[in-house]
């Protein structure tokens, strides 16, 4: 799961727009906006970002089972 960077909400792909939409707010995002978002993010706080890509991992990896 990918957090959005204005609410903290859900994104989701829409392949349709090709583009991340936020279940919360709306907020739609090309994939190089992702990038470089995330490359904000980690150039910011490194220890919080793998606290973060940690937990999303636990969380795709329990709905798998």
């Amino acid at each position: 799961m990918k957090a959005c960077p204005e609410c903290a909400g859900e994104l989701k792909f829409d392949p349709a727009r090709k583009q991340y939409v936020c279940t919360s707010c709306g907020l739609s995002l090309n994939h190089q906006d992702m990038d470089d978002i995330r490359e904000k993010t980690i150039a910011s706080d490194p220890d919080e970002e793998r606290e973060r890509r940690r937990k999303d991992y636990l969380k795709w990896w329990s709905q798998k089972k």
